[in-house]
């Protein structure tokens, strides 16, 4: 009925909008097959198995698509606030946005939402001897050869293990350990000031100029990018911990004047 609905007022010329999961119920009207468009990354790849015909894009915080652009697709984060401004702008004026902005402090994040992602998805296999290899490399992914280790760990014949390892996990086996290594590298680049090369080498990279262009095809930052936006970030939010001497029913209520 709602999916209907948006049909009906979209041929009337309505300007349809939506913002991080709204995407799923305008996937369902049939209006971005074809089309361009945007989601929270966390729904991009059911939403691409759910929905071929459209062109998901979780890098992208907005997206115009469809006659005349009526269709716009806000996807992770504070990318709803593009959107309004967006609206603000195409009814009422650029002006009008910037004072609406300028009023509420809102910036244009221009940060990928992928940077924001965890690269880990999927839950754990249930396919016993892929669970065996998850495992594995959770711990080993640093290794040299570590699909070869997976397959001899397996049991199976390299190309069985990697067929039924990627129907499992819906990632080959390298990609799996790319994923694990890179996520390992956020950590270190939020926690600490090791050069990425340190890094790099950490992780199991041996050439820091090719980690470098994964971190960045992956993450949509490159590594130094990265600390800069989130190294910052979580510092601030570790000292705003309360100290171990603060009690616990505390710690929620606010300072008085």
């Amino acid at each position: 009925m709602e999916a209907r609905w948006l049909r009906e007022r979209y041929a009337a010329g309505a300007t349809v909008t939506s913002s991080c999961s709204g995407a799923v119920l305008l996937a369902r009207t049939g209006l971005l097959d074809g089309l361009d468009a945007t989601t929270h990354w966390a729904y991009c790849d059911a939403l691409r198995r759910q929905y071929p015909r459209t062109r998901w894009h979780p890098e992208r915080g907005l997206v115009f698509a469809g006659a005349g652009q009526r269709i716009m697709m806000a996807g992770s984060g504070i990318a709803w606030h593009q959107l309004v401004l967006s609206l603000i702008a195409r009814h009422a004026g650029p002006e009008a946005a910037m004072q609406v902005a300028r009023i509420n402090l809102m910036d244009w994040n221009t940060t990928s939402p992928i940077a924001y992602a965890s690269l880990r998805h999927g839950a754990q296999s249930s396919d016993p001897v892929v669970m065996r290899c998850q495992e594995w490399a959770a711990r080993h992914y640093q290794a040299e050869a570590p699909v070869a280790q997976m397959v001899a760990l397996s049991g199976l014949p390299e190309r069985t293990f990697k067929r039924r390892f990627a129907q499992a996990t819906g990632m080959s086996p390298i990609e799996y350990v790319h994923t694990l290594r890179l996520e390992e590298a956020k950590q270190m680049l939020e926690a600490g000031d090791d050069p990425v090369e340190a890094i790099a080498l950490e992780v199991g990279y041996q050439d820091a100029s090719f980690f470098s262009r994964l971190f960045r095809r992956r993450v949509a930052l490159t590594p130094a990018q990265y600390r800069r936006r989130f190294g910052g970030l979580k510092r601030r939010l570790v000292a705003a911990q309360p100290g171990p001497d603060v009690p616990p029913d505390a710690r929620a209520r606010p300072t008085k004047p």
